[in-house]
């Protein structure tokens, strides 16, 4: 666009009115086909929606198609409230990040497991843009109804009504979500987790423990529906609130994973994932923590990171209050209080290269490709 103001901006001189006209075409032309090499040669995006410390997390293919994980707290995230959609706080913003993204509608929805600020804001959304094919792992632990309150089930209760009707997947570990561009590869599910490690994968871990650090919540977290997402040369882990006896298994004795280049901290940044051997096999580049101000992003977590081998940074959807002094630089968080909602986007190429974005400085930060192949 500079080249084109400066070109116009040119005196043209007598007789030079149909040169200039045929100029200024032709360079409006040229720009007109690098937008559409531009559109066309966009890659994977993947939106960190501020939900308060839940989780949404929205993953837009190169031919836009839609993956959804999770969809936050229902009503203003105080307790289990659902109420009219237009007012519902996480709803929203998750149409926001679609929005933005160019998305119109949810082609899959997965929901990490069924607790009310993964999956509480399922009825709200639903009124707010169509959603398609869900996938989880078909319902709570039935240990839930007796330790975790009511609140836990009248929300699966709501999202079971919404998911009634629908396509409905229940993958299990090592199967793949049938998304065009990427690959989605789920690596853990209703407890279970892979049985053979990925490419990249299958070394001893030499910073395991001889046991799992335990699950602060030990019924549902540790069912949590995981993936690998895979585009060309890279790589992004999410796993839900994993946590206990399964992430362990992930990661010790061996490694069943391999490193990845941007790794969702598991269960927002709690202290029971802390655990060094977790860090040492998922070996991510980037790690993102999606923590409130006030829940998840926990001190021992923050320690941790900061302490990983060859982790380049920590984004933070929200400066954490627990983690005092060991929170990362501001410019890699994108609220530092709960007066704002901005997001954090990873912007990928299929040569393993990618840009980190925070929407509150409008800052973003490239990664050039990692050495490994995969």
């Amino acid at each position: 666009m500079i080249f084109i103001n400066e070109y116009i901006g040119t005196p043209i001189g007598r007789g030079g009115r149909l040169r200039a006209s045929l100029g200024s075409a032709a360079v409006l032309f040229s720009f007109g086909c690098l937008l559409a090499l531009s559109a066309r040669a966009k890659g994977l995006e993947i939106y960190f929606i501020d939900v308060e410390g839940g989780q949404s997390t929205l993953v837009v293919t190169p031919t836009h198609e839609s993956l959804l994980i999770d969809t936050g707290f229902a009503g203003n995230g105080e307790e289990y409230h659902p109420g009219d959609p237009h007012q519902a706080r996480d709803a929203n913003r998750i149409v926001a990040a679609a929005h933005n993204a160019g998305i119109q509608k949810i082609d899959y929805l997965l929901i990490t497991h069924f607790h009310d600020d993964h999956d509480g804001g399922v009825r709200e959304l639903s009124q707010l843009m169509p959603l398609g094919t869900f996938v989880d792992h078909g319902s709570p632990s039935p240990q839930v109804a007796s330790n975790t309150g009511v609140e836990q089930l009248e929300a699966f209760g709501v999202y079971a009504s919404v998911r009634s009707g629908s396509p409905h997947l229940q993958p299990k570990p090592g199967d793949h979500l049938p998304l065009r561009d990427i690959d989605v590869t789920v690596v853990s599910s209703a407890g279970s987790t892979l049985l053979k490690p990925m490419s990249n994968a299958g070394s001893s871990n030499t910073a395991c423990q001889d046991h799992a650090p335990p699950a602060r919540d030990p019924y549902e977290n540790p069912r949590s529906t995981g993936v690998v997402i895979r585009y060309g040369k890279f790589r992004f882990l999410d796993v839900g609130d994993l946590s206990g006896q399964p992430l362990f298994d992930l990661v010790c004795p061996k490694d069943m994973i391999g490193p990845v280049d941007a790794y969702l901290v598991a269960h927002h940044g709690g202290a029971d994932v802390a655990d060094p051997a977790t860090f040492a096999a998922f070996s991510p580049r980037v790690a993102i923590m999606n923590n409130g101000q006030t829940k998840g992003g926990a001190l021992a977590t923050y320690q941790a990171l900061h302490q990983v081998s060859g982790l380049e940074d920590v984004w933070q959807l929200h400066r954490s209050e627990a983690a005092g002094e060991s929170n990362f630089s501001a410019q890699y968080v994108a609220n530092l209080d709960e007066s704002s909602a901005y997001w954090i986007k990873v912007s990928a190429s299929a040569d393993g290269s990618f840009r980190v974005f925070n929407q509150r400085t409008g800052e973003s930060k490239r990664y050039a490709p990692r050495s490994f192949r995969q």
